[in-house]
């Protein structure tokens, strides 16, 4: 289930990049040639009587594509018949904003999921400062330790508990607090602790062993809890907090990218803290178990990721053709097709081989 939603979600969020590529083409004058669900094999395509644009479903449902007539120049695009709507012919300014709208769209969509999440109540972690304001206040597992008696007893990420007890002690849903269940765990016996908790409007029960080690000079049982509670914002004030958040998020994915760019250069970066596609399938399923609401929450963060990652000046990505506009502009002729052809396979080479690095690193991390 976790990896079909995240098929669908990595599918939404491309067809919404290219939808941004593809509409702001189109109100430019300039030719789009196709509009494509998913990548070729072609299953079928069509095209209406009044449009000239071929609409594709195809085969790799991973997103989708925009062909632009001139968007990778030849003689046609650049002399040809319909030459004048071509991507190449348009002025520099045209040519940078039709590159920079499928980022834009991720932006957008980013900002319009995180007003859904806030509109319908984001769940939001329980601290001194807020607590008088949060509500359905309940204690939750965050995560949980490989191999870890938890694990191994059953326990999952957004468990919520409701009850503790030991052969000498009980805590109940009216006096249990993260505190005390885990000073009930350090000061258990080997028999264990009996846990009631709650998944999926289901009550279970388990009993899980706690051990040494995993926690210093105490007992565990290999869990993080938290108290999390809904936040809800009054309608008006939504679209404005939403706009703050996603600005944050934005913020921080610049601070942490710089970071790891620089890192690179420096010969220190860690790849371990890249996830790549199977790293985020792991990160999908822990979202889904916290609710649908915080699933928004996440394809709104991978959104604005996926939008910076497209901006970053690099071959083959939006911001690396942007630049090339740019050299352009400033040097008053265009780059010969040939040579920006063969710079952005080359970039293009490059992120496969970053991918399959952090594909590699995704892997190490599930063995």
């Amino acid at each position: 289930m976790t990896v079909i939603i995240f098929i669908i979600i990595l599918a939404v969020l491309i067809l919404v990049h290219e939808f941004g590529h593809f509409i702001v083409a189109k109100k430019s004058g300039i030719r789009v040639d196709e509009f494509g669900i998913g990548f070729p094999p072609k299953i079928f395509g069509f095209k209406s009587k009044k449009s000239e644009t071929t609409y594709s479903i195809n085969a790799i449902p991973f997103g989708g594509f925009v062909k632009i007539f001139g968007e990778t120049p030849d003689k046609d695009s650049i002399s040809g018949p319909d030459s004048r709507r071509s991507f190449v012919n348009k002025p520099k300014w045209v040519q940078a904003i039709v590159l920079s709208a499928g980022v834009l769209f991720n932006i957008i969509f980013a900002w319009i999921l995180i007003s859904i999440s806030l509109l319908s109540g984001l769940p939001t972690a329980v601290s001194e400062d807020n607590a008088g304001t949060i509500e359905n206040q309940k204690i939750l597992i965050l995560e949980v330790l490989p191999n870890s008696p938890a694990e191994l007893s059953g326990l999952k990420v957004g468990d919520e508990v409701i009850s503790a007890k030991t052969e000498k002690t009980t805590l109940s849903d009216k006096d249990i607090t993260v505190s005390s269940f885990e000073n009930l765990i350090a000061n258990s016996n080997s028999s264990g602790v009996d846990i009631t908790y709650k998944r999926n409007n289901n009550i279970e029960n388990i009993i899980a062993k706690p051990i040494k080690g995993i926690v210093e000079e105490k007992q565990a049982i290999g869990i993080s809890m938290g108290v999390v509670g809904i936040a809800k914002i009054p309608i008006y004030k939504v679209p404005l907090e939403a706009l703050k958040l996603t600005y944050k998020i934005i913020e921080e994915i610049v601070v942490n990218m710089v970071a790891l760019i620089g890192s690179i250069f420096m010969g220190r970066a860690n790849l371990l803290s890249v996830a790549g596609p199977i790293g985020i399938i792991s990160l999908v399923g822990d979202a889904w178990s916290f609710g649908i609401v915080n699933l928004l929450m996440f394809v709104a963060f991978i959104s604005i990721n996926l939008a910076i990652l497209n901006i970053i000046p690099f071959p083959a990505l939006d911001g690396g053709r942007i630049l090339f506009v740019l050299i352009e502009k400033i040097k008053g002729s265009d780059i010969k097709p040939k040579i920006a052809n063969v710079i952005n396979m080359i970039g293009f080479l490059l992120l496969i081989a970053l991918m399959i690095a952090v594909t590699y690193n995704d892997i190490g991390r599930l063995f």
